[in-house]
C-alpha cells in the first residue's frame, strides 16, 4: 500500500450478463472498501437495497453484520490500496445475495493524483443496470428475451413492472457522474495489506 496519494482506474464487470455489462471509474486510492461499494452501487446503476460484500483470496470484506455468521473484516476501515496493490489485481463484489449479482473489479492503471478528478469519475461503461429484483443473471436474460418479443405473452406486463423507458443498452454517464460528484470521501487510515 502507498501512502503517496493515487488514482486507481478500475473496471468493473458484471458477470454473467451478455453482452457484458461494465463500468469504467476513476477512484482515489486512498478510499475505503466502503466507499468503493458506493461507487459501485451508482456507476453500476444499482439502488443499495441489498447485502453486499466484497473477497479476494478468501477474505471477505463486509459492514458489521452482527446476524451473520460469516467472518469479514469491516469494510470501511480497509483501504482499497490495501487490498489492490498492482495493475491487473482483482477483487470480487457480490451484491444482492438471493439473486446473485457478481462483479469483478479489476485495477487497469494505477495514476499520479495530477492525472485524475479529485473524487470519483466513470468514465466509460456499456449497458444498463439490470432491474432489481428480477431473478440475477438468468432471470434478466429471460427478461431482455420478453420485452425483444411483442408477441411473448408476459411483454406487457414486464414492460409495466419495467417501465416503458427501460433500454437495455442505455447508459447516462452525465447523470452518473453527478451522483458521483456528491458523494465525500473520507480517506480510509493507512494499513498494511489486508490478509
Amino acid at each position: 500500500m502507498s501512502t503517496e496519494a493515487l488514482i486507481y482506474q478500475l473496471k468493473i464487470t458484471l458477470l454473467g450478463t451478455k453482452p457484458a455489462i461494465w463500468r469504467r471509474v476513476l477512484v482515489p486510492n486512498s478510499i475505503s472498501l466502503a466507499a468503493l461499494h458506493k461507487v459501485v452501487q451508482i456507476a453500476m446503476g444499482w439502488t443499495d437495497s441489498h447485502l453486499h460484500m466484497f473477497h479476494a483470496n478468501q477474505v471477505y470484506f463486509a459492514p458489521p453484520d452482527p446476524y451473520s455468521d460469516m467472518e469479514s473484516i469491516n469494510s470501511a476501515k480497509v483501504r482499497i490500496d490495501a487490498v489492490l496493490m498492482a495493475v491487473k489485481e482483482k477483487l470480487q463484489y457480490d451484491y444482492d445475495f438471493g439473486d446473485g449479482w457478481e462483479h469483478t473489479i479489476v485495477v487497469e492503471k494505477i495514476l499520479p493524483a495530477s492525472e485524475g478528478p479529485p473524487a470519483a469519475l466513470c468514465t466509460a461503461g456499456k449497458g444498463a443496470c439490470p432491474p432489481e429484483d428480477c431473478g440475477g443473471p438468468w432471470g434478466y436474460a429471460d427478461l431482455r428475451k420478453i420485452i425483444a418479443s411483442p408477441a411473448h405473452p408476459e411483454h406487457e406486463s414486464t414492460l409495466e413492472w419495467l417501465g416503458d423507458d427501460y433500454d437495455p443498452h442505455y447508459l447516462d454517464l452525465v447523470s452518473i457522474n453527478s451522483e458521483l460528484a456528491r458523494l465525500k470521501f473520507k480517506s480510509a487510515p493507512a494499513k498494511k495489506r489486508a490478509k
